[in-house]
């Protein structure tokens, strides 16, 4: 399975639903806590390409985006083989 990096906040609902849908599909993936991390936010900034907002989801080197993209891409039947790549 790919890598899969979520930079995610304690409060975020959509955090909460991305996490499920991860750990519903088996992948594993490192989350990082803006609250705990503040200084990393700076680096979700860089790879996201500007987007503030969280949930950012990174699986490989592809930027997935938000929560709403995630649940876009499973429904296509991409998130499956973009997860085994």
């Amino acid at each position: 399975m790919q890598p899969v990096e979520i930079y995610t906040s304690p409060l975020c609902g959509f955090c909460h639903a991305a996490k499920r849908l991860l750990t519903a599909k088996g992948a594993s993936f490192t989350e990082i806590d803006l609250v705990r991390q503040p200084d990393r936010r700076g680096e979700m900034l860089s790879r996201a390409g500007g987007k503030h907002t969280v949930p950012q989801i990174f699986i490989g080197d592809i930027h997935v985006g938000g929560c709403d993209d995630l649940y876009a891409l499973d429904k296509a039947g991409k998130l499956d083989p973009l997860l085994k790549a």
